[in-house]
């Protein structure tokens, strides 16, 4: 995605550190090639949102922001926060009820004893479920070009420039997060990221073996679409990919909380800016 943004200022304090580490993140997160893992992703997200609030919280920035004349542009702020929020609380109920299905297609796993007719209803339950968390997902996508559209519109007020980059490359980030969750290929800055690189579905068991271009999510739901294939032999393997995956969710959910916290920090600091 093109950038429109000048990050740098008359009126922000860019020769602060604070001002140079989002600088930094942003251009790393902009222009890290595919790299090790989405979790990286989201620690850089943290990291750029920590500083973001350190910089409201000084002095030159509450004035410079509290001063602007186009009040217009500044409502985008913090529209844009609350934005973020929310696309942030659509991927965790996402990741937590992937982990839920993920939790009940297990359990029958290890009750299962010969009889195959549990398993099976567990299985139609975990797509069922899969199904409706792509529907959100794909909803959520097609909100989220509009919002990346309304970020890369002209600013006329550079004070405003840099918080609007970060929230830019936040919602380009979380768009690669969903269509991962989505089990599809991510198409932007992620590009090449995996979830887990050793997580790879046997190819016994994998439906739609030699393809690349499915991540680990979408690899276990191919495994289970035609579920008449996993015989006992493999219940093991299938049972270790469940594991893997629900650990990787586990990790993703860890680190969306503490990213949540902080941007709800951040946008507290915002408004209280603009309400003095």
């Amino acid at each position: 995605m093109a950038a429109s943004f000048h990050v740098r200022s008359n009126s922000l304090p860019t020769t602060h550190p604070f001002t140079s580490e989002i600088e930094e993140t942003l251009s790393r997160l902009r222009s890290s090639p595919a790299a090790s893992n989405i979790g990286h992703i989201i620690n850089g997200l943290q990291d750029l949102h920590d500083c973001v609030d350190k910089i409201l919280q000084l002095p030159l920035t509450q004035q410079a922001l509290s001063q602007i004349s186009n009040r217009k542009l500044v409502d985008e702020l913090v529209n844009g926060s609350l934005r973020i929020l929310d696309i942030c609380s659509i991927a965790q109920n996402a990741l937590l009820q992937s982990k839920q299905s993920i939790q009940g297609l297990q359990s029958a796993l290890r009750r299962r004893k010969g009889d195959e007719t549990e398993l099976t209803s567990e299985i139609k339950k975990y797509l069922a479920s899969r199904k409706a968390v792509k529907k959100t997902i794909h909803k959520a996508s097609g909100n989220l070009k509009g919002m990346e559209n309304k970020c890369l519109s002209p600013l006329n007020e550079k004070q405003v420039s840099m918080l609007k980059e970060v929230e830019e490359v936040t919602f380009t980030a979380f768009e690669s997060l969903l269509s991962l969750i989505a089990g599809r290929r991510t198409g932007s800055m992620l590009s090449g990221f995996s979830l887990v690189s050793k997580l790879i579905l046997p190819k016994r068991i994998a439906c739609q073996e030699g393809k690349n271009d499915i991540n680990e999510f979408g690899k276990v739901d191919a495994a289970l679409i035609d579920h008449k294939t996993i015989k006992s032999y493999n219940i093991f393997c299938l049972q270790n990919q469940l594991k893997e995956l629900e650990s990787s969710i586990q990790y993703l959910e860890e680190g969306l909380e503490s990213l949540s916290r902080r941007l709800i920090k951040a946008r507290v600091s915002l408004l209280n800016i603009l309400s003095n």
